[in-house]
């Protein structure tokens, strides 16, 4: 499973920006799609998941501000933020948790991660 990780840029703080993982590869195999963020000095965090059937969860510090959702023609998970606020600065990186039964494989692929950053 391969994700490439995009739309980030530089926002004002009250603005809304939509992240987009693309997927490719075995993706059948994903069981789940997350979105994490690294802030400058600080440890990556999970800040929202969605699930092959399509269950979403998200870290308190969003919830209300964030919006998980996918489009399966297109492969593609996104991230909507709104209400941006400076501690929003991150990269920000999905992530694709993946059991493949043909190849006995069970295991985490990354994007390249796309930062955010923004001003206030």
């Amino acid at each position: 499973v391969q994700l490439q990780a995009s739309g980030g840029g530089l926002v004002r703080a009250g603005g809304s920006l939509t992240l987009s993982c693309a997927a490719s590869g075995r993706i059948s195999s994903i069981n789940a799609i997350e979105w994490y963020r690294q802030a400058p000095g600080k440890q990556r965090e999970l800040v929202a998941t969605i699930t092959k059937g399509g269950v979403t969860n998200y870290a308190d510090s969003v919830k209300g501000r964030f919006t998980i959702s996918r489009d399966n023609i297109k492969n593609t998970v996104y991230l909507q933020i709104h209400s941006l606020e400076p501690e929003d600065t991150a990269v920000y990186y999905c992530a694709a948790d993946y059991s493949d039964i043909p190849t006995m494989t069970v295991g985490r692929s990354w994007g390249q991660g796309t930062l955010v950053t923004v001003s206030s």
